[in-house]
């Protein structure tokens, strides 16, 4: 795609140049054929032919300035010797000279410049001009170009180093998108450990109070065989969502692999968080819609991340103010919507919450949300104030009470 954009601008750039040439040497022939002035040599065959010579290499001015100069200024100089009139096709040498400022460097476009100077001094001769009038059209007419083609010069250079400086700007963006997008994955791999060890430490007490009562209470042993079964397929679940995108070796984990000091955070404990938030005077409300289920570990742990991540958006961006949380428990999945009341976005200062393409917190949020096969959305709405919408698939789980602080009124 980079070739192509690059081929794209000089290939438009040779059009231009070829169209620019014939249409000089259209101009130039029909030129000469209606205007006969007194006192020169008719507009001959030779006339059209050193016209065309004149300007025609214009057309290879962006791949050979310094040679279409030459051959430019040569056929002029031909043409005003055989005594045709020479206030035609002057104008092709001086194109040329721009040209040649405008690609090469400056001593070249100096050293150029000469010949530019000695045929339109010719020019001026022939046209048995006074002699300051000549001096004056052979060195300001070459300055002008000089002038006029170092300016585009030094565009052209600006151009480069933007074009360069842009891709070089999208290159990190992108390196640090990534880098973000990784690092999530890191801390969701450490999360996984957790995840895991708490599978693990249930299956293992299970299983050995299973073969403990085997012989003696087989209720109790089938009981404990069937939690084993659940929290095995639990776990499974959860490497088989982490497997399909996690590629990240986040080395060895040095904190030991036994059971995890405290059960990972989910939704019952939302009421908590909000809790904490009102010492930074945000005041959250919390809000719980259907019956409230027990969510696998790995989804739970979702929204409680996604919730966390966007309250803590408003207590950053948004000063003192209010947020809602909803939470709405529906038979295939929960959704959870937070949202500020969107006053300090009247005030002139910062939203508190952004779309997900502008800030790496709400990039970790929507990966998180892709892992567990979810979705997130953040925007502002009609009503003021911006959303984050997480929406994620739960299977039919039995109820569960209400935890101490999970809803609120």
């Amino acid at each position: 795609m980079q070739v192509r954009s690059v081929r794209r601008p000089a290939l438009a750039q040779r059009i231009v140049y070829a169209v620019l040439a014939a249409g000089v040497a259209v101009s130039g022939s029909v030129a000469g054929h209606v205007y006969h002035p007194e006192g020169w040599v008719p507009f001959d065959a030779w006339a059209y032919l050193l016209t065309s010579l004149v300007a025609l290499p214009l057309a290879w001015c962006r791949s050979a300035p310094v040679a279409a100069l030459a051959v430019s200024c040569a056929a002029y100089a031909g043409y005003l010797a055989l005594g045709h009139q020479p206030s035609l096709n002057w104008w092709a040498p001086v194109i040329a000279l721009v040209s040649v400022t405008a690609q090469r460097a400056p001593r070249v476009s100096l050293a150029s410049s000469s010949l530019a100077v000695g045929v339109i001094l010719y020019s001026g001769v022939c046209g048995r001009l006074p002699a300051l009038l000549v001096l004056a059209q052979g060195i300001l007419v070459p300055a002008i170009a000089l002038a006029f083609g170092y300016a585009m010069r030094l565009v052209s250079e600006r151009n480069r180093e933007l074009r360069r400086l842009s891709a070089q700007l999208a290159n990190e963006q992108a390196a640090h998108a990534r880098n973000a997008v990784l690092g999530e994955r890191v801390r969701i791999a450490r999360e996984l450990h957790d995840v895991v060890a708490h599978h693990l430490s249930a299956i293992s007490v299970q299983a050995g109070l299973a073969a403990y009562v085997f012989h003696t209470d087989g209720d109790t042993a089938r009981s404990a065989l069937s939690a084993v079964a659940d929290s095995s397929r639990e776990a499974l679940d959860e490497l088989r969502r982490l497997l399909s995108m996690l590629r990240v070796d986040d080395g060895c984990d040095e904190e030991g692999g036994g059971a995890p000091r405290h059960a990972p955070p989910g939704l019952s404990r939302v009421g908590e968080l909000a809790d904490r938030l009102k010492a930074a005077h945000v005041d959250v409300t919390v809000h719980t819609q259907g019956t409230p289920r027990k969510l696998a570990l790995g989804p739970d742990l979702c929204a409680y991340r996604v919730v966390q991540e966007a309250l803590t958006n408003v207590v950053k961006h948004a000063a003192p103010t209010s947020a809602y949380v909803h939470i709405t428990y529906e038979p295939d999945r929960v959704t959870i919507a937070v949202r500020d009341d969107g006053r300090m976005r009247d005030k002139g200062h910062e939203t508190a919450i952004s779309p997900p393409e502008s800030g790496y917190g709400l990039i970790g949020m929507q990966e998180r949300a892709n892992l567990c096969g979810g979705s997130l959305s953040a925007g502002p709405r009609r009503e003021g104030g911006y959303e984050v919408r997480l929406t994620l698939p739960t299977s039919a789980a039995p109820p569960v009470p209400d935890a101490p602080g999970g809803s609120g009124p």
